[in-house]
């Protein structure tokens, strides 16, 4: 396939990251992605994931982007976006059809599928996903791609994945006022986890755990199928806003003294060391310990991960995680964070980067909070591809059944 461009951007509470990409091969699990471009402008007009000021979000995806089409040398029309918060629900469906030849074939699994998602959906909500975990043909299962085997009877379990209506329209409308149009929504702990696990962590088992700006979203994984979601309203920010009023700073100085002097780990910082920086009075400066911010950095991100991991309790894999926590976002690139992230799970945990398998300007997207936005692009890639080879390379349209094919490929080449 002669290489195209894809772009994926994500619009956090805090900041705007965007990932353009060539994108070439002949299959979705041989996708060949090179890293053109990236952008990133300071998020205004988030809160929690949720769009409150469409203006200002749209102006800061405007910057974003334009700064990675700067970056990268070329012009994007199209954007992969990600989208996350609480009212993100997922749930597990499942349908059954008769097969009426004597093998199965495409439109048996389509219409499999139309069953499984026949959920009420309430009218102030929209699928976003509807990802096929499993396929089972006469009671056998563990069954990724059935078409082609003999059964009569067509099992297909499906994770639903639903979001607010007005949430997803008010990101639309910001990228689409920045002069660019949304390809497709797509979840953020998805995303991520196609740019930071491995399919050996996702088979044994894994928790992605995304430190945002606004929030901290949970996605768990197990027999390459996504168990349980979870979006916690505490993230960057709620730290950030622990230093100002403990600390008495204004909020951008929080985040600055956060980044260059912050540590999740308080026992580690010599109780005598201290940090200097600018007071709001011209030419005087401010002398704090290290510890005081370590202290309130420690205490906050203690709390968080409780409450992950409730929600890892809540979802019954709790003990079925043998690729321990991954964690990424922003809010993993904290000092020492893994050592306090292993003192509350009872299992391994990591950091999670992108750049596994990729080409160009890998070492720009090398950092935890660039997880999704490299992710979408990986998202992006394997929609294409799947695409191209349903269409035999043709130029022109999608095919009928091309959504149908990509919803098993989600199965075949990633979960």
């Amino acid at each position: 396939m002669r290489p195209v461009l894809v772009a994926g951007l994500d619009v956090g509470s805090t900041k705007t990251a965007v990932v353009i990409a060539e994108v070439s091969g002949d299959a979705p699990h041989r996708a060949r992605v090179k890293i053109l471009g990236v952008g990133q402008a300071r998020t205004s007009g988030m809160r929690r994931e949720i769009v409150t000021d469409i203006e200002a979000t749209t102006e800061s995806v405007r910057k974003a982007v334009k700064e990675a089409e700067l970056m990268a040398g070329v012009t994007v029309e199209t954007l992969y976006t990600g989208i996350a918060g609480e009212h993100i629900h997922g749930r597990a469906s499942s349908g059954v059809v008769a097969v009426g030849s004597e093998e199965i074939t495409l439109r048996d699994v389509e219409r499999v599928h139309e069953v499984a998602r026949a959920i009420v959906v309430p009218a102030d909500r929209e699928v976003l996903h509807a990802i096929p975990q499993e396929y089972i043909v006469d009671a056998q299962g563990g069954i990724r791609d059935p078409v082609g085997m003999a059964g009569t009877r067509l099992e297909a379990e499906v994770f639903i994945v639903t979001g607010s209506s007005s949430a997803a329209q008010n990101i639309r409308k910001s990228v689409t006022r920045a002069g660019y149009r949304v390809e497709e929504l797509v979840l953020e702990p998805i995303a991520s986890s196609m740019a930071t696990l491995s399919e050996d962590e996702m088979e044994i088992g894994v928790a992605l755990v995304e430190l945002g700006g606004g929030t901290t979203d949970v996605a768990i994984f197990h027999e390459r199928k996504i168990h349980h979601l979870a979006s916690l309203p505490w993230g960057g920010a709620t730290v950030t806003n622990d230093i100002v009023k403990g600390l008495s700073l204004p909020y951008a100085e929080a985040t600055r003294v956060k980044e260059r002097w912050g540590t999740a780990r308080a026992a580690a910082v010599d109780p005598h060391e201290t940090f200097e920086f600018s007071a709001a009075a011209p030419g005087q400066t401010r002398h704090i310990a290290r510890e005081l911010l370590a202290h309130i950095i420690e205490q906050r991100m203690d709390e968080i991960f409780s409450l992950v991991g409730e929600q890892i309790e809540k979802s019954g894999f709790g003990d079925r995680l043998g690729g321990g926590i991954v964690l990424t976002g922003g809010g993993a690139a904290l000092d020492s964070i893994t050592y306090l992230a292993e003192q509350i799970f009872a299992g391994p945990v990591r950091v999670g980067v992108p750049g596994e398998s990729l080409g160009g300007l890998v070492d720009s997207v090398r950092r935890p909070k660039f997880a999704t936005a490299t992710g979408l692009v990986r998202y992006g890639a394997r929609r294409i591809l799947s695409e191209h080879v349903e269409t035999g390379g043709a130029a022109g349209g999608r095919p009928v059944n091309g959504v149908i094919k990509w919803m098993r490929d989600w199965l075949t080449d990633f979960f």
